[in-house]
């Protein structure tokens, strides 16, 4: 398995688990503890590790969320809790998630192992959301939650990737969430308003956008060789085989 076999192979589990934690009920208590909506908690609760930036500054990090609906949810957190601690709530949120739903699964620890080798390995450039992220001290270090932690990571890790691939694609963000799996419903989701563009001249980009973040995430992946990186890709399906 190359580099970005691996990184293909393991990026739609990743992109599951790495945000399981923000649909858990106890997650979203926290948002009502601390004051604030479901969705402010989850926009400040990821661009919220970039510090007290601009709702601009938010939406171009977060890239495929409508940059309105990132305005509604930045402001409307940021009037009650100061965006850092919207972050560390959340970052304790997935360590709680973590350790409760993962800790008792064969293979965490190895599996927390791994993943933090292909995060502390991977390329940051162009990706502020992940930078930030990974800058941030863990509150849990036990293995569950650095599981949690480190899949949250590589989730923005890849999600920043295909963020640079769809751009240099010539696609905005709106035609890339418009050609996806969840078309309409997931730009919908996204906060985006219609009337939409067409999606039929957009779908080989889109490919081609899909196979460049490959390549994009593939030095995470190289740091861990041949024989490690399937053990990583075999124990992220495990383990999202376990939790369903």
């Amino acid at each position: 398995m190359t580099p970005e076999q691996a990184a293909a192979a393991s990026k739609p589990v990743v992109l599951d688990l790495g945000d399981a934690f923000s649909r858990d009920p106890v997650t979203l208590r926290r948002a009502r503890l601390l004051g604030i909506s479901g969705w402010a908690f989850y926009i400040g609760g990821r661009a919220g590790a970039l510090g007290d930036v601009h709702a601009e500054t938010a939406a171009a990090a977060l890239g495929f969320i409508a940059p309105d609906a990132v305005a509604d949810g930045w402001d409307a957190a940021g009037r009650v809790v100061p965006p850092f601690e919207v972050a560390a709530a959340s970052l304790a949120e997935c360590c709680r998630w973590g350790a409760q739903q993962l800790g008792a699964l064969p293979g965490t620890e190895r599996l927390a192992t791994l993943v933090e080798r292909a995060v502390v390995a991977a390329d940051a450039s162009g990706m502020p959301l992940f930078a930030a992220w990974r800058a941030m001290p863990l509150p849990d270090l036990s293995p569950g939650a650095r599981t949690a932690a480190g899949l949250r990571l590589l989730r923005e890790h890849f999600t920043g990737a295909y963020l640079l691939a769809v751009r240099a694609a010539g696609m905005t963000p709106l035609e890339a969430v418009l050609s996806g799996p969840e078309g309409e419903a997931g730009a919908v989701a996204c906060g985006w308003s219609p009337p939409y563009p067409p999606i039929g001249p957009l779908v080989r980009r889109r490919l081609w956008a899909e196979a460049v973040t490959n390549r994009l995430a593939a030095p995470a992946f190289t740091a861990l060789g041949p024989a490690d990186g399937n053990e990583l890709v075999e124990l992220l399906h495990r383990t999202r085989a376990h939790l369903a």
